[in-house]
């Protein structure tokens, strides 16, 4: 049977950990090749390559800072001198200061301007020169693109931002054959994830839990999944599109379940 991602090749920034290391060994082992994209650390880029080429796959590593346009132009250049063309643009790295916007500096308005915006933009622009037959090019978000919540405002604002771009690019991009999309994940059992629960006075974890429908957090591996069937062939006639992998979080509201009591609480589930 034909591998859906067979003799394709993939960039993904920030593929050296979390959902973008998943991503990239989950399209390697369906035949992809990938442009493992990472900033600092040479260590964990090696171990992705390593784990992509013990499935048989075919993998480079190349550091390059995308917040800058420099970096972004050396990542493309990089992906032209060793595969000559590109069928996939995944933007996955992101990087932001959780602060209250009374409390935002100049600087961490630019960085996450630079950062989630503007290289996505800018990656976009150098991934279509080297999409010869067409390709997919594809974002990652978060749920506070459409939803407010404590010291996410700059991150959020801007992944609403990059979801209106990806709008944009599927109108303009598709006569070449290009379909964009974004995948919006909610909370995701991540790094990041651990990194912005860690932030002090923040509500514990769990209690945010108790209110999404699915009840848990997600695997990087379920938005991965995700992910691929967007880059797939399956996904076609997909375009301008975010798909929300969040457990049900975003169609809640409260009054939850989850602060209600008797007789209101969910019944268990009727049998025959």
């Amino acid at each position: 049977m034909s591998k859906l991602h067979e003799d394709k090749i993939a960039l993904i920034t920030g593929a050296s950990r979390g959902i973008g290391r998943t991503l990239a060994l989950t399209l390697a082992k369906d035949g992809c090749a990938i442009v493992v994209n990472y900033k600092k650390n040479a260590e964990l880029a090696a171990e992705v390559v390593t784990e992509v080429e013990a499935a048989g796959g075919r993998a480079v590593a190349v550091q390059a800072d995308v917040e800058t346009e420099e970096g972004t132009t050396a990542l493309f250049d990089a992906v032209a001198e060793e595969y000559g063309r590109l069928d996939y643009f995944v933007a996955n790295a992101a990087a932001s200061a959780f602060k209250n916007i009374v409390d935002l500096k100049p600087h961490h308005l630019d960085r996450s301007y630079a950062m989630n915006m503007r290289s996505f933009v800018l990656g976009a622009q150098q991934a279509i020169k080297l999409m010869d037959n067409g390709g997919r090019i594809l974002t990652l978000t978060s749920y506070g693109s459409h939803s407010a919540y404590p010291t996410y405002a700059t991150l959020g604002a801007m992944k609403a931002a990059v979801e209106a771009w990806v709008r944009y690019m599927a109108l303009e991009f598709a006569p070449y054959g290009i379909n964009v999309n974004a995948v919006n994940g909610g909370l995701i059992d991540s790094d990041s994830l651990e990194f912005f629960y860690n932030v002090p006075g923040m509500a514990p974890m769990q209690s945010v839990l108790d209110r999404i429908p699915k009840k848990r957090p997600g695997t990087v591996q379920e938005v991965a999944d995700s992910c691929a069937f967007l880059l797939s062939p399956a996904a076609e006639y997909i375009t301008g599109q975010t798909l929300i992998v969040d457990g049900g979080l975003s169609i809640v509201a409260p009054p939850f379940f989850a602060d209600v009591e008797a007789p209101l609480t969910l019944p268990e589930r009727p049998t025959r």
